[in-house]
């Protein structure tokens, strides 16, 4: 039998066996590395800031994502290789579960061969799914990625949130959060079905255990209708009045979006939110989304007669759309000058004309926002979420 065979073998033996699901990561890790005739192997998962790539083994250290060839595997989503310090090479490879970035295999082998490579993306293909599945209910990857202690709310908070970024052929949805450990009121959430991206951005008033319940009834009412079929206007009445009925001195702001990837047709609602931003070839369309806003989400809705207004355009291939939070614009240089609108939009701009993916141009936009803070702490939440457009070309 060959090296190439007995390999096949022991892999299959693995994926057969079903005590392999009940295995520590680092152990799963060396048995896979070992199926599939690869020298060693090391898994390092991204902090929550996205700054560090830490290892979940107490024999290395963790890697700054900026500055390292491991970085440049996660920022890019692509194979990175250098010579090993014990001799032979290391393959960096990005760990993605679909389009969510979860930080990096290492793979050290004797020599790069095709072999090697395949090999190293079949593990990490592998790696990912299994950390995805296991990281729901095993706190040692969330330990592992946190560098300070979580604050009740953010917990809550978190606890609700989807993963940083979703995606397929057609559409790519990403977002970031800040301050990551102190999070008041702000929420996203993002969804695929069959033919639509939805996405929820919320604000809800004030910073603290009250705001981080009202955020999370309002995506809690926001999924349970969606996942029974609502339409748009529907669904915003539903998170309307779960608030009212239940968080009666409470209210959030909110834009609430479809977008339909198989024709480019944007659907949304603004209550009492900052409008959302259109980038279109590598430029700013002024106010394209700017429309008046609704009352904020809550009670606020139920006392005006007005009835809630849904918004419609068609996207552009290439297209990327910002929803934001006023944390944002309103955060405040060192100098005590806003970060404002313009410098926003601007910064995004040259993320896309420098063909940065749409999750690294949000990981560095936030740490530009907060690096320029006076030291490195936002004055209230700053929430992110940018979506594009990008239908196969027929």
């Amino acid at each position: 039998m060959s090296t190439s065979e007995a390999s096949d073998v022991l892999l299959q033996d693995f994926l057969a066996d079903p005590a392999h699901l009940t295995l520590e990561l680092s152990a799963a890790v060396a048995r896979c590395a070992k199926a599939l005739d690869l020298q060693h192997a090391v898994v390092y998962l991204v902090d929550l800031q996205q700054r560090h790539l830490v290892p979940q083994t107490d024999v290395a250290s963790s890697i700054p994502v900026d500055g390292s060839l491991a970085g440049w595997a996660y920022r890019t989503q692509a194979l990175r290789v250098e010579e090993s310090e014990t001799g032979g090479v290391t393959a960096w490879l990005p760990l993605l579960d679909g389009a969510e970035r979860l930080g990096v295999l290492a793979v050290h082998a004797s020599a790069l061969t095709s072999a090697t490579l395949v090999r190293g993306r079949a593990l990490a293909s592998l790696l990912a799914m299994m950390i995805t599945s296991k990281r729901a209910f095993e706190d040692s990857f969330v330990r592992h990625t946190r560098t300070e202690p979580m604050h009740l709310p953010s917990e809550m908070l978190r606890a609700f949130l989807p993963p940083r970024t979703i995606g397929n052929s057609h559409v790519v949805s990403t977002a970031v959060l800040e301050p990551a450990y102190e999070l008041g009121g702000d929420a996203f959430d993002h969804s695929l079905t069959q033919s639509t991206l939805h996405v929820s951005v919320v604000d809800s008033m004030g910073h603290d255990l009250a705001s981080g319940l009202t955020s999370a009834v309002a995506l809690a009412a926001c999924r349970n209708a969606r996942r029974n079929g609502a339409d748009l206007p529907t669904l915003v009445d539903s998170v309307d009045e779960a608030l009212a009925r239940w968080l009666p001195e409470q209210y959030c702001t909110a834009v609430l979006a479809q977008l339909d990837f198989e024709t480019g047709l944007l659907r949304w609602s603004n209550c009492g939110h900052p409008a959302p931003l259109l980038i279109r070839d590598e430029q700013l369309i002024t106010d394209a989304l700017e429309r008046d806003a609704d009352p904020p989400m809550g009670s606020p809705a139920q006392l005006s007669a007005a009835p809630r207004r849904t918004h419609e355009t068609m996207l552009q291939p290439g297209d990327r759309v910002l929803v934001y939070t006023d944390g944002v614009t309103e955060a405040r240089t060192r100098e005590e000058t806003l970060f404002g609108l313009e410098r926003f939009a601007d910064y995004v701009i040259r993320a896309t004309a420098g063909g940065e993916l749409a999750p690294e141009a949000l990981r560095r936009l936030i740490h530009s926002i907060l690096d320029s803070q006076s030291g490195g702490q936002l004055r209230d939440d700053a929430t992110i979420l940018m979506f594009e457009w990008r239908p196969p070309v027929r």
